[in-house]
């Protein structure tokens, strides 16, 4: 068995005399070998920075928590916002330390978390379980995707309810087709982006780093920047029926009279599904931010230094993230009603 076999090996037929069989002939250097490129492989150039924490930052730094962040504090308040926090980052960390554990337990190639997970329990499980990861990447793709274009068609969209435009950069059609073809070219760009390569990919999730690093320093500064002011909520089109909802919102600045109205939950109906929160249905929404965590692993095969940079990386990110999430809530309690 040598180092890349699977940890729970098995075979389904043996042979009896198997010991007495020839060895293989050895192994030509790839550049004897007919067919061969003549000269050695290209070297795996991505760092630690580069191919895990970067990836996984952006992963984990999802436009739902972008999003949403208000709509968790202002139903479960800050301090149940907390705990789920807690809670969804024991789950993630139980994942991320098995994915440590694996990564540093002998060699790791190209595959990522297919190969993570058929080293260490054999093909069998390592292909089920890799089919469905497949399909929630896929998934996580188009829901990230959505949540790019609703920020920006509700940012330069035209307003849909036939209202006047509040902003001079309201210019985009809006509309449900609309919305699904900016989806379709932001999901284009995307395909685009990863049928060049690994090191394309590196270099856009670093130019996008930058960008997410520079518009949340804003959001910090805003707090403190932003004087007190009155928002104008959009109309939830209830056509006078159900329950009214406030049409209007406060941003108080830091007020300990607004933290304090903030700190225990105070579930309530639900602005556009018109169902009740409960503690669950607000973790659900919430958790879809904690997620991405894999991303660092699945560059794997373009690292220098697998086993060395997966589980730092990832350690780092998900530190970097529990630490931005909470402080972006307890911003949040402290400012707005």
């Amino acid at each position: 068995m040598t180092e890349r076999t699977p940890l729970l090996h098995y075979r389904l037929f043996s042979s009896v005399n198997e010991s007495e069989q020839p060895a293989p002939p050895a192994r030509r250097a790839p550049e004897l070998e007919p067919g061969g490129s003549g000269g050695p492989a290209q070297p795996k150039k991505l760092s630690v920075f580069f191919g895990v924490v970067v990836p996984t930052l952006l992963s984990m730094f999802s436009v739902v928590v972008f999003l949403r962040i208000g709509f968790v504090v202002g139903q479960a308040g800050l301090y149940q916002a907390i705990a789920m926090f807690l809670v969804a980052y024991f789950i993630i960390c139980m994942t991320v330390l098995s994915v440590c554990a694996i990564s540093t337990n002998g060699a790791l190639d190209a595959g990522g978390a297919y190969y993570m997970i058929s080293r260490a329990l054999g093909p069998e499980f390592g292909g089920s379980i890799g089919l469905m990861f497949f399909l929630a990447n896929v998934c996580g793709s188009a829901l990230y995707v959505l949540g790019l274009v609703e920020a920006i068609v509700a940012t330069f969209g035209v307003p849909e309810d036939g209202a006047l435009a509040t902003s001079p950069y309201q210019v985009l059609p809006s509309g449900y087709w609309w919305s699904l073809l900016y989806a379709t070219g932001v999901a284009l760009l995307c395909l685009l982006v990863c049928l060049v390569g690994a090191h394309i990919y590196a270099k856009a999730t670093f130019l996008i780093f930058l960008v997410v690093m520079f518009v949340l320093g804003t959001i910090f500064v805003s707090f403190f920047a932003v004087r007190p002011r009155t928002i104008l909520l959009p109309s939830p089109g209830t056509n006078g029926s159900g329950p009214g909802f406030p049409t209007t919102a406060n941003f108080t600045g830091f007020k300990l009279d607004t933290l304090r109205g903030n700190l225990w939950a105070d579930y309530t109906l639900d602005y556009t599904t018109r169902t009740m929160m409960t503690f669950a249905t607000v973790f659900a929404v919430m958790f879809n931010g904690c997620t991405g965590i894999m991303a660092g692993s699945n560059m794997s095969g373009d690292l220098k230094n697998p086993s060395y940079s997966i589980p730092r990386g990832t350690i780092t990110a998900v530190i970097f993230t529990f630490i931005i999430y909470n402080l972006l809530s307890v911003l949040v309690a402290c400012s707005c009603d």
